[in-house]
């Protein structure tokens, strides 16, 4: 399995059709900088939960500033 080098942060919303686990997300990504299970939000995130979606994006690489 190939993995992707750049840092990663992923957020898993409970409505998702797919719901990576944390084992799988360290595994594909060795850089993995933010792994967070969210409380609600699906597929469409952007659209159904905003707030929450900004708010993981600016955690999720606020290391990398």
């Amino acid at each position: 399995m190939r993995s992707v080098k750049l840092p990663v942060a992923v957020s898993v919303f409970p409505d998702e059709l797919h719901q990576a686990p944390k084992s799988w997300a360290e595994q594909a990504y060795p850089n993995l900088v933010h792994y967070n299970r969210l409380p609600k939000g699906g597929h469409f995130a952007a659209w159904e939960q905003p707030e929450l979606l900004v708010n993981e994006i600016r955690t999720g690489f606020r290391t990398l500033r």
